[in-house]
């Protein structure tokens, strides 16, 4: 009898911390090697913009569908902080994925081929001080 008590208490404690894993923050299911291997095959960098040492915003194209990746900076890399990553095809609505990230935001993607688009990121260090950029409409072909 003790040691099924022993058994279901272990079992319960695991059980609720991997609930409370999953709950801890939002990330990838699987978290991605690169920005690339992040928006998927075929996609390239186009573009790429630094925040304040925090992350580097990266905008990728496949020939049809931009993609926006906001990649953490080595020294954040592991850490949740707010994290963020925009795109929007001129004409269109805004799409956006800003949480607490451990090093990556992102994918964002939108089907532009001929149309500008503006893209931006956002980081945060995890103690207060972070950055955000936002481009202007540009890559428009």
């Amino acid at each position: 009898m003790r040691r099924f008590k022993q058994t279901a208490v272990f079992t319960v404690a695991t059980a609720a911390a991997l609930a409370g894993s999953v709950v801890m923050g939002s990330s990838p299911a699987m978290a991605a090697s690169s920005p690339t291997a992040a928006c998927g095959s075929g996609y390239h960098v186009i573009d790429s913009h630094a925040i304040g040492g925090l992350a580097t915003i990266y905008l990728l194209y496949n020939g049809s569908t931009n993609c926006v990746v906001t990649w953490k900076s080595s020294k954040y890399q592991g850490v949740y902080s707010t994290t963020g990553a925009s795109i929007q095809k001129q004409g269109g609505k805004r799409i956006d994925d800003t949480d607490f990230y451990m090093s990556y935001a992102g994918p964002v993607k939108v089907s532009a081929p001929g149309t500008c688009v503006s893209w931006g990121g956002v980081a945060s260090n995890g103690a207060g001080g972070g950055d955000s950029w936002q481009s202007g409409w540009t890559h428009c072909g």
